[in-house]
């Protein structure tokens, strides 16, 4: 057989489709790769109806075969086994006529991964290294990359172990542009120049926005162009076992797709989610007599509307806290319809020109009104600015979008980016918790908003101007053993942190300590008046990253039984924490449970009172809230 490339010089050659719906539609489900060792007669037979269909290269069933992604399903003591199986499964299927791809998919996807980029590289690396063992693949396969930062990484490092034709899919959310906002045509040459002898597309968009997408790109002298296409988008169908999500069996379809990719400029045409051998007899069949063109009219997509650029220029919070001290109030939304107390105790701390009141997202997991709603309520009755949380809990990437947007559009400009606890701790343990992110990749998501650019990379046409706050809990032994989180942090966009509660001075010394290794970065203290003894002792023993002094209970069990006494205890108490708080800090988090926000604004003068004598002061009325970060 002739080498790839030299086939691709003359030929147009097409691809096999999907390996996982083949396998799904089979009944084996759970870990496809495993499928290798478990099912290799599926497997094989897959492959072998590919080839039938017109398939003149087969891939490996190896997408998801590194140690990292197996180790979910228990199998990373299998790793080199699945791998070198799947080769000599497909090498048997192929024989002598048909190209085998050696494929590896990516790591980084459209959910958060915590891997770093050394680790994914190193990865991808070993099953590299597996693959070209065998000595029995034509070329290495890297598809699905979303992330061009990853797929530049692991093509730099992968192009130094083989002289085999390397071929690089990317996948696009939006036609025409990465996730990142990167046009195509930008993202494939860079590629390119990388060594990559075969650069294209696969995944997520189908034929026609393929097609939409390549118009754009030109024949490059050193590599030549690929295209994988979904079968469609999924739909819903009835079934005798209800409904589920299935692709339209649309093979005809692809008939004509391909000369039209062909028109463009691939070469090399495959399949990908929800293609069967159907699509690719139709593939087969509509590139017959089909030579690859050598020259095409460059298409480029309609011009976007101009980027509205939207300055500030009024003084951030970073602004301020960085200059003076500094006032923050939350106000939980309530948990009912009766909001009278709620607007009552805004419009009392809007009187202290303070410089604004946070809005949680359902703390504690507990259903409140919608902070968005709430937000646009209270504008109605106070000029103070709001804060709003956001938590990765309740809402998916589409609803994080949609809410930040609607954010914006309202005049909202600062967020706390948070995880938020899980579902299980509050109201409904049994409602799900979504985490499509966690609080580490919502900070850039949200700084990228600032550039205009959407999570899929689409112009918002507009840029947006967030400020970012993350949270921070500084109630453990030892605030070393956090220095990398927040530092993790502080890389991916936060402005300035805002604090669990504290009620211990020596806490709070501690914490100044640690954030001086942090001055570009403004910490708001929290410090929370406690109402009751039977108040001290739910939150010191039940709510998660709250402790209280043992020599402070002790004082209010003291005097438990006298309300009044009791409530003048534990807020001295708070007053004496504001003092040492305000010798390190421009910024302190005071919160008052049970909407007493009388305590609120007692404390709010206390610092006006007291500020010369220090740093910071930042407030939050609430009733109760942690976060996991």
């Amino acid at each position: 057989m002739r080498n790839l490339l030299e086939r691709l010089e003359q030929n147009v050659l097409v691809a096999d489709g999907a390996m996982g719906t083949a396998l799904y539609s089979n009944g084996l489900e759970s870990c496809h790769e495993y499928n290798n060792i478990s099912n290799p007669d599926s497997v094989e037979k897959i492959h072998k109806a590919y080839i039938e269909a017109g398939a003149d290269i087969i891939q490996t069933n190896t997408y998801a075969a590194k140690k990292c992604q197996l180790k979910t399903y228990g199998y990373e003591d299998k790793f080199e086994e699945i791998n070198i199986r799947a080769v000599e499964i497909a090498r048997k299927a192929a024989g002598e006529n048909t190209f085998v791809f050696g494929t590896i998919g990516a790591i980084r996807g459209l959910r958060e991964c915590e891997l770093s980029l050394e680790t994914i590289v190193n990865e991808t690396l070993d099953q590299v290294k597996v693959l070209l063992s065998t000595n029995k693949v034509d070329a290495l396969l890297f598809e699905t990359y979303y992330d061009q930062e990853e797929i530049r990484a692991v093509l730099t490092e992968a192009r130094k172990l083989t002289d085999l034709p390397i071929i690089t899919n990317i996948s696009l959310l939006e036609a025409g542009i990465t996730q990142n906002g990167e046009k195509v045509t930008d993202a494939l040459s860079a590629l390119v120049n990388l060594g990559a002898d075969i650069v294209g597309l696969n995944c997520h968009l189908g034929p026609y926005h393929m097609i939409k997408s390549l118009k754009q790109v030109p024949l490059f002298a050193q590599s030549y162009l690929s295209a994988y296409p979904n079968a469609s988008l999924l739909q819903l169908t009835q079934t005798i076992n209800g409904n589920e999500y299935r692709f339209r069996k649309n093979s005809a379809y692809f008939e004509q797709s391909a000369k039209l990719l062909v028109e463009e400029g691939v070469r090399l045409i495959g399949g990908c989610c929800g293609t069967t051998p159907e699509h690719i007899r139709a593939i087969k069949k509509g590139i017959k007599d089909l030579k690859p063109v050598k020259r095409k009219i460059i298409t480029p997509l309609p011009a976007e509307e101009e980027l509205v650029r939207v300055a500030n220029n009024k003084p951030t919070i970073i602004d301020k806290v960085k200059k003076q001290v500094t006032i923050i109030a939350e106000l939980d939304p309530p948990k009912h319809l009766n909001v009278d107390k709620f607007i009552e105790g805004a419009k009392a701390i809007d009187k202290k020109n303070i410089e604004a009141i946070t809005l949680a997202d359902n703390s504690l997991a507990s259903t409140r009104i919608c902070n968005l709603a709430a937000a646009t309520l209270l504008k109605e009755h106070i000029s103070t600015p709001t804060l709003l949380h956001l938590t990765c809990r309740d809402h998916n990437l589409i609803g994080l979008q949609s809410r930040l947007m609607g954010f914006d559009l309202l005049g909202i400009n600062n967020v706390l980016a948070l995880t938020g606890d899980p579902s299980k701790l509050g109201d409904f343990p049994g409602a799900t918790s979504v985490y499509d992110m966690t609080s580490l990749k919502l900070i850039p998501f949200i700084k990228q908003l600032n550039e205009g650019l959407g999570y899929n990379g689409a112009s918002l046409k507009k840029t947006t101007n967030f400020t970012v706050a993350a949270a921070y809990n500084p109630n453990v032994r030892d605030l070393s053993k956090t220095k990398r989180l927040v530092e993790k942090k502080i890389k991916a966009g936060t402005d300035y942190f805002i604090t669990q509660p504290v009620f211990e001075a020596e806490k709070i010394e501690q914490l100044a300590e640690f954030a001086a290794d942090y001055p570009d970065t403004p910490f708001f203290v929290g410090i929370m008046p406690i109402t009751s003894y039977n108040n001290a002792v739910f939150l010191h023993n039940e709510v998660p990253g709250i402790k209280l002094s043992e020599e402070f209970l002790a004082k209010l069990e003291e005097v438990k039984d006298d309300k009044e006494l009791c409530q003048k205890i534990a807020l001295e108490e708070s007053k004496k924490l504001l003092d040492v708080a305000l010798k390190h800090f421009k910024g302190i988090y005071l919160i008052t449970p049970f909407f007493r926000y009388d305590l609120t604004l007692e404390l709010i003068d206390y610092v006006e009172e007291n500020k010369d004598k220090s740093f910071i002061c930042s407030i939050n009325l609430r009733d109760r809230e942690s976060d996991i970060s």
